[in-house]
């Protein structure tokens, strides 16, 4: 292995996607039938199947007669099943907090006058890393000197998450473009994704941050040597089977799924906080239609993770206990079994936090 290369531990990304399909499942068992039932219902970036899949069996263990019915999507789609398809869930889980203001402050449930949600607490982070498949020719040969020089050799295959649906994919693009200026290259973002698309993806330098433009039409080119897929998780199986070489994920992800991978420095993988003003030098700016009533730029940052009770929660108590529970020592531990990464739980608008979950937080200031 080069260096800073690690191998995971823990499940296969088939069991991944697997679970995916099971989370489903479990939502429409609970809409059939269980009217007597106490459940909740959470709605979730795919990065979080695994920890929550068990964190949902300790909360079912510990509270008899409560069932929690969960479902994974990219954070985007997660945030849209309650903002624009008109589903209700207990309690919103995003990979980037940064995605709850815009589309969730900034809408109010139909009817009401009340915004999907009025706060938020971080409470996890991740890094990106460059996940590598077993099976691959070059399987031994990524290095932190060379990766990015090896996404752009005839016949190696890149997976990318789609960027309009998952913060994982335009997370990607940020790690491409802040490579450029810390291997000194100017075109490695150009290198590997430029000519890979019908419609290009493009950068613009924006006074002291280089703004990534996605298309609203995001469709790779005829023979295109990069796959893209909505969720990051979708890219797991194939690196997996071998009909990826690598793709840019989360290292929680990789761990998790004993997927072979490479630790990329800390100045270009959005998980250190000394970084920061680093990251915050790149931003995706998304040309979305289901954005046309905000501003979909999305700042390069240190990955956090945010949880938040909608307004139209169909059991506020439950919720509130749910997600009080989520930050407590117990469920810690289980992210912690499962490779998530955690961070103090910090409120955005601290004093509108319900008073159950608020007791998790670092006070402001």
């Amino acid at each position: 292995m080069g260096r800073g290369e690690r191998r995971g531990g823990g499940r296969t990304a088939l069991l991944l996607v697997a679970l995916t399909l099971a989370a489903a499942s479990l939502t429409l068992l609970a809409a059939c039938g269980g009217h007597g039932d106490r459940h909740v219902s959470l709605v979730f970036a795919g990065s979080l199947i695994v920890p929550f899949d068990r964190l949902a069996t300790e909360f079912e263990r510990t509270h008899p007669g409560l069932r929690v019915t969960t479902e994974a999507h990219g954070s985007i789609q997660a945030i849209r099943q309650v903002t624009e398809l008109g589903r209700r869930f207990d309690l919103v889980v995003t990979a980037d907090a940064q995605l709850i203001p815009p589309l969730m402050y900034d809408k109010n449930v139909p009817g009401s006058g009340q915004p999907f949600a009025s706060w938020y607490v971080t409470f996890a982070t991740n890094r990106m890393v460059l996940a590598i498949s077993p099976k691959s020719p070059l399987a031994g040969q990524f290095t932190v000197q060379n990766w990015y020089k090896l996404l752009t050799r005839p016949g190696v295959r890149f997976g990318l998450a789609d960027p309009r649906f998952d913060p994982a994919g335009y997370r990607a693009l940020m790690v491409l473009q802040l490579a450029e200026r810390y291997y000194h290259d100017p075109i490695i973002f150009e290198n590997v994704v430029m000519g890979q698309f019908t419609t290009p993806v493009t950068v613009e330098r924006q006074g002291q941050r280089d703004v990534i433009q996605v298309p609203e039409i995001l469709e790779t080119q005829p023979g295109s040597s990069l796959v893209l897929r909505d969720q990051s998780i979708e890219l797991d199986a194939l690196l997996e089977t071998g009909d990826l070489d690598c793709a840019l994920e989360y290292e929680s992800v990789a761990r998790q799924t004993g997927l072979r991978y490479l630790r990329l420095p800390a100045a270009i993988d959005l998980g250190e906080q000394r970084d920061a003003t680093v990251y915050g030098s790149v931003a995706v700016k998304l040309a979305s239609q289901r954005f046309a009533s905000v501003k979909p730029v999305f700042a390069g940052g240190v990955i956090k993770y945010a949880l938040t009770i909608p307004s139209n929660a169909p059991d506020p108590q439950q919720a509130r206990e749910f997600a009080a529970w989520l930050l407590s020592p117990a469920a810690r531990q289980v992210f912690e079994a499962t490779y998530q990464p955690l961070i103090t739980p910090q409120a955005d608008h601290y004093d509108l936090v319900p008073e159950e979950v608020r007791q998790a937080c670092a006070r402001p200031g």
